[in-house]
């Protein structure tokens, strides 16, 4: 069925897809600063954007807690994607470089010693 509409097929390897996963959340953990910068300027545009949509102030103002939590959840999801685009070059980084078999490895080494820094860090 999916051959019908979409004429062309890709595989993504689950290889790819663990080391990339595992990339993304080290590199969130260690550079956790600019991941929180990257949420307040997402929630900050998400706020803008949704105050464009209404016409009077009044209408604004009703429901604007609400609006605003939900834009801080949007926020912090959406705050995950960039940070998996570095993960995803990371991994490829290491699976050129020292092949596919140590994607996870590296992986799982970078998440438990960024975990490490950043529970240092915070102390």
């Amino acid at each position: 069925m999916m051959i019908e509409i979409v004429p062309f097929t890709f595989e993504v390897s689950p290889v790819a897809i663990a080391g990339t996963s595992l990339w993304s959340l080290a590199l969130y953990l260690a550079l956790f600063p600019i991941s929180e910068w990257v949420i307040y300027q997402l929630n900050r545009w998400f706020n803008f954007a949704e105050r464009s949509l209404y016409l009077s102030q009044e209408e604004f103002e009703r429901d604007r807690p609400g609006r605003e939590a939900q834009n801080a959840f949007y926020a912090s999801v959406f705050s995950i994607f960039p940070f998996f685009l570095f993960g995803g070059l990371c991994n490829l980084g290491v699976e050129l470089t020292l092949g596919q078999s140590w994607a996870i490895s590296t992986g799982i080494l970078a998440c438990v010693s960024c975990a490490i820094y950043e529970l240092g860090r915070t102390n």
